[in-house]
């Protein structure tokens, strides 16, 4: 599980943006951890990544 600061370094996107994206259904939710800590799984950020590369190449 990645946390938001490892999420955020490795897309490049700020929480906002993050934030944003998840609200719009353009980035894979997170996981509830706890009462007040949430996280990613690597496995879908990697998918968002290569889903995003392979947009880039297709354009």
């Amino acid at each position: 599980m990645l946390r938001r600061g490892e999420v955020e370094r490795i897309t490049a996107l700020s929480k906002s943006t993050l934030y944003r994206m998840i609200a719009r259904g353009d980035f894979p939710a997170p996981t509830r951890l706890g009462a007040r800590a949430v996280g990613w799984r690597q496995s879908a950020i990697n998918r968002w990544l290569e889903e995003r590369i392979a947009l880039e190449v297709a354009c």
